[in-house]
């Protein structure tokens, strides 16, 4: 996007992002860290094609803070500012075309890059009690110090993203424009010669704009085979715009198996949620991050129902990179509690939560995946393995799905084809290559 055809928010913080760097020295500190990290991504913030995260701007501006004294009573004011550009940018640049369905892109990444960093802290911690010498423990010290701080970041901004999301779909859609009303009425055209009975050739039509994809094409209809654009195809576009029949599950539109209804909490769970809120509070507040990241963890494995109440609190008091973490630590609980937990976020209306548990979910192992389905299948839970394996397709590729089969190829791989043909036609197909070309007959 060039310069001029920037929207006035975003060009205006633009501007301010460049003076404030002129106000740091660009080797030092947290802005020489970004320079060595990301100079391409610091760029494009400082041309406007792109908005930083808040993460980075409070970054730079702990810089300008570091001399002490008066500076950190000039950072306080010019944190104020600078909050109100951002959000002004943040809120022009979401709004443009397609901007709604980037979001949900850079969200995905950005989950996958949070477990990555959570997964390399736990990694290092272990190997951290085998280094051999003082110089490996302090090389492996700093090492963790930076997962810890990646993981930060993009717990922050997974935040962030979901915050912008909420503020797109709060919004009203945009009023089509006014239909011109012609100044003087046309000539009627002149009587058909009698005896001319051929009818008029039918005009082609051409595919209306889709308001979800911003003007991209409408699905073909029959006589015109044009496929769509890459944009809306993929497993994680199907997953975010399209699910069919039971919410998550893949089933048949006229299949009963819709998740439970919302449940009642009494004042106990009540008191608890108010309770651990009131922890979070006072932990985050005196720094002891570790001691607030195990109160989460124990949140985590809570009755399902009272997650939707818990989120609402959280964000209340400004802990939505709280609710951020507990999703993340939800999506490692056992299948069985993953989709009771997505289930209840679904039926208060928190659907993008709901998917994004299902998301990292399915991020484990392929062979755990087998795992859980087969220990539900002998439950009987299957609504339960429909929505695991209608996630696990969209999101993983068909190599991955057919390595989820091996323990018992005879029960895995007819629910894993039904699953895949809830998607798609394409990929059933692709999960049929894959399971024949991993030796399984499909």
């Amino acid at each position: 996007m060039e310069v001029e055809q920037l929207p006035d928010q975003v060009r205006e913080f633009a501007v301010y992002l460049r003076n404030l760097l002129a106000r740091l020295d660009q080797d030092a500190g947290w802005c020489g860290i970004f320079w060595q990290r990301d100079p391409d991504g610091m760029r494009v913030c400082l041309t406007g094609a792109e908005v930083p995260p808040w993460d980075v701007v409070e970054a730079l501006l702990q810089d300008l803070g570091v001399g002490g004294g008066s500076y950190e009573a000039e950072v306080e004011s010019e944190t104020v500012r600078a909050r109100a550009l951002h959000r002004a940018s943040l809120t022009a640049f979401d709004a443009r075309p397609g901007g709604r369905d980037l979001l949900g892109d850079r969200l995905d990444v950005m989950l996958r890059e949070q477990r990555y960093a959570a997964e390399r802290q736990v990694e290092l911690a272990q190997l951290l009690h085998t280094a051999a010498t003082r110089e490996q423990a302090e090389a492996m010290r700093l090492d963790l110090a930076w997962a810890r701080d990646d993981h930060e970041r993009a717990t922050a901004r997974c935040a962030e993203l979901h915050r912008r999301i909420a503020d797109l779909d709060r919004r009203p859609p945009p009023s089509p424009p006014p239909v011109p009303v012609p100044q003087q009425r046309p000539q009627p055209a002149p009587p058909e010669p009698p005896g001319r009975s051929e009818p008029p050739k039918e005009r082609k039509r051409r595919p209306r704009g889709s308001a979800r994809f911003a003007g991209m094409p409408d699905v073909a209809t029959p006589a015109d085979d044009t496929p769509l654009p890459t944009a809306v195809q993929g497993p994680l576009r199907d997953f975010a715009a399209s699910p069919r029949g039971a919410r998550f599950a893949g089933a048949g539109e006229g299949e009963a198996t819709a998740p439970p209804a919302p449940q009642h909490l009494d004042s106990e769970a009540r008191a608890a949620i108010v309770a651990c809120v009131g922890a979070l509070l006072r932990l985050r507040a005196e720094g002891r991050g570790g001691e607030a990241h195990g109160v989460l963890v124990e949140a985590a494995h809570w009755p399902a129902a009272r997650f939707p109440l818990l989120a609402a609190e959280l964000n209340r008091a400004g802990l939505g990179a709280d609710w951020a973490t507990l999703l993340w630590e939800t999506a490692s609980l056992p299948a069985d509690l993953l989709v009771a937990a997505a289930d209840a976020l679904a039926a208060a209306g928190r659907t993008a939560d709901a998917q994004q548990i299902l998301r990292q979910g399915v991020g484990r192992p392929a062979t755990e995946i087998g795992a859980s389905v087969l220990r539900l299948t002998g439950e009987g839970r299957h609504r339960e393995i429909r929505a695991l394996l209608d996630a696990y397709v969209r999101v993983r590729t068909p190599e991955e799905a057919a390595r989820s089969v091996r323990d018992d190829p005879g029960r895995l791989v007819p629910l894993l084809v039904k699953a895949a043909r809830g998607v798609s036609d394409e990929r059933y197909w692709d999960v049929v290559h894959a399971l024949r070309v991993a030796g399984f007959h499909a």
